[in-house]
């Protein structure tokens, strides 16, 4: 029984031995994460419905773009750039970078450039 006990003191000291040598911080494995992320994709071009839209007084957006299995947060600073007004429940294509908002640990889509898709883009487009 002592052996037994003296084994499981070993093992304890050496995980804990390991783990100081090999932890992250919270922030450094998130900014990890994003550089992954943002070197990995680059820009890209995503189709989804907006869901959630929301206008900030500072002139940027805040939305959701979503399709029947999964939801991707948006972002779009200086907003009064878009040739339309975007609804919920709009079907469009939206271009910009991937990135991770680090307070959150969240990664979200900064929207450069959004257009409508389906019946009537053109016309909502200009």
């Amino acid at each position: 029984m002592k052996a037994k006990k003296q084994l499981m003191q070993d093992l304890n000291h050496s995980r804990t031995e390991q783990t100081k040598n090999r932890y992250v911080t919270v922030t450094q494995l998130t900014l990890k994460i994003k550089g992954t992320l943002e070197l990995e994709l680059g820009q890209v071009c995503v189709r989804g419905e907006i869901s959630g839209f929301k206008a900030s007084s500072a002139g940027h957006v805040y939305f959701s773009l979503k399709d029947q299995n999964s939801l991707l947060n948006c972002a779009i600073f200086r907003a009064g750039r878009l040739k339309f007004l975007p609804k919920d429940g709009q079907d469009v294509l939206a271009y910009g970078r991937i990135t991770v908002y680090g307070p959150r640990g969240q990664y979200q889509m900064i929207v450069e450039y959004l257009e409508p898709v389906g019946s009537g883009a053109m016309q909502q487009a200009f």
